[in-house]
């Protein structure tokens, strides 16, 4: 039997399966968690201790058909500017209840599309932040860089503001791939964005390409791939694309016969990869790459790679803050979302209040499982000497779960006395594998393709 043959066999091109960028994962999470809960939660936060901040800009100027994310179009800076006061306002009411001394590891803008911010909107909105927490040594700011939608009197604003990482989309170079997912970005544009940002010495470059797009194929894949090579990026992340037209009703754009199929969806993942390897990245969990030097390739060797909502990182912090609509927040108690739609989220700042809706507060074995999903996730592997030292659990309760994981993937999985490890010849199943390991209802919508 071959890989691709047993592979198929266990389910993994029928399998829809969560991301795992939290656990529980989002769909799990209630409205038991409030804007109360949230402020309590952080008025538990260490005195003098880092925290990373997240701020969520939900505007493009264009809405790209592939993008699932709650975004809203706009051509006009009004509504930003007044999502803007918004944010200086929660910003603010942050500042107010932070811990004293606090400061900031990472900081990120994401979107939607936080470059459209023209250059006084982002120096207001990096003032705001300073104001209530500065950086801690060697922190890390990023920011979600539309090569599209960026100037150089922006890149100034940025790294005025100390911008020291830039993310960049790039989806696939392809110009048929690019008119069938409704996103036009040449490789000249993005070429030109790469060259602006360092020249400011900003060095630290990421970049997002996707896999299973309409009409990929393993040639078209090279080409995007290489391409994005000679940009010299320090991490790649390689993301399989999710078609989800009932959830994301702008996918219905995306005409789904041009869709490989799940098998050709392998193929195109395995051609990207070995390009990143050739090229002497190192391999970080199931879709990320980096350069031998950076910090996630760093972590990964160290045992120190974490997963989050952006995917995998090198930050420590075990609090993670979200501010912006539908922005989710992550502490030793659970996780905190913001109200999703940008009126409502408004409507609870104006009022003086967060606009937390929804989230979920660890109980029982939430923080066991979290864990072994997130080490299977990282490092592949699972040291049952470090999970019996902090959590309570039995070394036989351990033991039957590795058991009844291997059930369900014969001859896959290595189980020894020092825990479980998933060989490279089973990886692709990882995001199965982890699925054994979480106890609630997989039913739940908002899953992807396990490849």
């Amino acid at each position: 039997m071959t890989q691709k043959s047993q592979l198929a066999k266990l389910g993994l091109f029928d399998a829809k399966v969560p991301r795992y960028t939290s656990y529980p994962t989002s769909p799990h999470f209630s409205n038991d968690v409030g804007p109360d809960r949230f402020s309590d939660w952080i008025s538990t936060i260490k005195p003098n201790s880092s925290i990373s901040l997240y701020i969520h800009v939900p505007f493009c100027r264009r809405l790209c058909w592939f993008c699932a994310c709650r975004t809203q179009g706009t051509q006009s800076d009004s509504p930003v500017r007044a999502y803007l006061e918004v944010l200086k306002a929660e910003i603010k009411m942050l500042g107010h209840i932070l811990p004293e001394g606090v400061k900031l590891s990472r900081l990120h803008w994401g979107g939607g599309t936080p470059t459209l911010l023209a250059p006084d909107m982002m120096t207001q909105l990096a003032g705001s932040i300073a104001e209530i927490a500065p950086f801690a040594p060697d922190a890390e700011f990023s920011v979600e860089i539309d090569p599209n939608e960026i100037d150089e009197a922006r890149l100034d604003a940025l790294a005025a503001a100390g911008m020291n990482r830039a993310s960049i989309g790039v989806q696939d170079f392809d110009d048929e791939i690019q008119k069938t997912i409704g996103r036009i970005q040449s490789y000249d544009i993005t070429r030109d964005a790469v060259e602006m940002i360092r020249a400011r010495g900003i060095t630290s470059l990421n970049a997002d390409i996707l896999y299973g797009l309409p009409h990929q194929s393993q040639q078209r894949m090279t080409e995007s791939v290489q391409k994005l090579l000679s940009l010299n990026p320090d991490r790649v992340a390689l993301y399989g694309y999710a078609h989800v037209p009932w959830m994301a009703k702008r996918q219905q754009m995306i005409p789904s016969e041009a869709l490989p199929t799940p098998q050709e969806r392998l193929d195109l993942y395995d051609t990207a990869r070995k390009l990143f390897l050739w090229d002497n990245y190192a391999e970080i969990g199931i879709d990320h790459f980096a350069t031998q030097t950076d910090g996630l390739t760093v972590a990964q060797q160290t045992g120190q790679l974490k997963r989050n909502f952006q995917g995998y990182t090198d930050d420590q912090s075990e609090v993670l803050i979200g501010l912006g609509a539908s922005s989710i927040s992550r502490f030793p108690q659970g996780y905190a979302q913001n109200a999703s739609a940008t009126s409502a989220h408004t409507k609870a700042i104006r009022a003086g209040t967060f606009s937390t809706g929804r989230g979920h507060t660890f109980r029982g074995e939430d923080r066991l499982r979290a864990r072994l999903i997130e080490v299977l996730m990282c490092d592949f592997r699972i040291n049952s000497a470090e999970i019996l030292a902090d959590f309570d659990i039995t070394p036989s309760a351990l033991q039957q779960l590795y058991t009844d994981a291997s059930n369900r993937f014969p001859d896959m999985l290595q189980i020894s006395s020092q825990g479980l490890y998933i060989p490279e010849k089973a990886r692709p199943l990882t995001r199965m594998i982890a699925r054994s390991f979480d106890a609630y209802d997989l039913s739940k919508t908002g899953h992807s393709s396990a490849i």
